[in-house]
């Protein structure tokens, strides 16, 4: 990440920092991508309009059950579900030492993790191994379309233990289909606690563990969590609104040129 920060600020020195001083607002995704570049001083106003789903997919959910069935092997068990690209800033060596000390308190409990491997697999591999806990882990490599949905659907919560994060899609798709999340500061998404859609706790393996192990226990909670979440997403993340924000945006800084 530092040296993919060097590089940006390379190119700025090279001749991109008169292009966005002289436009007429700068796009973000978040609060935190504002903060990346005010050491620029560039005096550009800055405008956060996120990425988003479309309204028809919020709150479309696969029948239940329909992962259980594509991995029998999970035997109908509680999951938590990861579903990322394997990389290190990812935090996948917390994701396995979250599980486990939650795996210790919660004997059914399992964790899947769905994506590509960036690099960081074989080692997750082995933490969990070593933890002697490989047995309760499902890795299944990517999975797109219905596949994708089932694992959302079916999970008793989606979890990114992120170092850092820009803006996370999965966080979104997640919270779209109704699904508890539990992810770290790093994520840039604090509207997720501030809505009741999920916990957002600092990059501590006790806090993750104590996070995961509340939405794990109480079901209660995680029906309130999913409901919250296809509230924030229907108001805040659809393409409709987030056009409307754009547009908005477009209207009202043009007409300050």
């Amino acid at each position: 990440m530092a040296q993919k920060r060097w590089k940006k600020r390379l190119g700025l020195v090279l001749g991109r920092r008169r292009l966005l001083r002289d436009a007429s607002f700068l796009h973000v995704l978040n609060e935190d991508e504002g903060k990346l570049l005010e050491p620029l001083r560039l005096g550009t106003p800055m405008v956060v309009v996120p990425n988003g789903v479309f309204a028809a997919e919020v709150g479309k959910r696969p029948n239940p059950g329909r992962f259980y069935l594509r991995y029998p092997q999970l035997e109908n068990s509680p999951y938590i579900l990861f579903l990322s690209r394997l990389h290190y800033k990812k935090g996948l060596d917390f994701l396995a030492a979250m599980f486990a000390k939650v795996a210790s308190a919660i004997p059914e409990v399992r964790l899947v993790v769905v994506g590509p491997d960036g690099g960081a697999l074989a080692d997750f591999e082995g933490r969990v191994r070593n933890a002697g806990f490989a047995n309760r882990v499902l890795v299944t490599g990517p999975l797109y379309g219905s596949a994708k949905s089932e694992a959302l659907a079916d999970a008793a919560c989606f979890c990114l233990p992120s170092r850092q994060e820009g803006f996370s899609m999965a966080i979104t798709e997640a919270l779209a289909i109704g699904c508890p999340v539990l992810i770290t500061e790093n994520c840039h998404f604090p509207e997720v606690a501030t809505a009741g859609a999920g916990l957002v706790v600092p990059l501590s393996v006790a806090e993750l563990a104590d996070a995961a192990s509340r939405i794990l226990r109480s079901s209660a909670l995680r029906t309130r969590m999913g409901q919250e979440g296809l509230a924030l997403v229907r108001k805040s993340y659809t393409w409709e609104r987030i056009s409307e924000y754009l547009e908005a945006a477009y209207r009202r800084h043009f007409r300050t040129r």
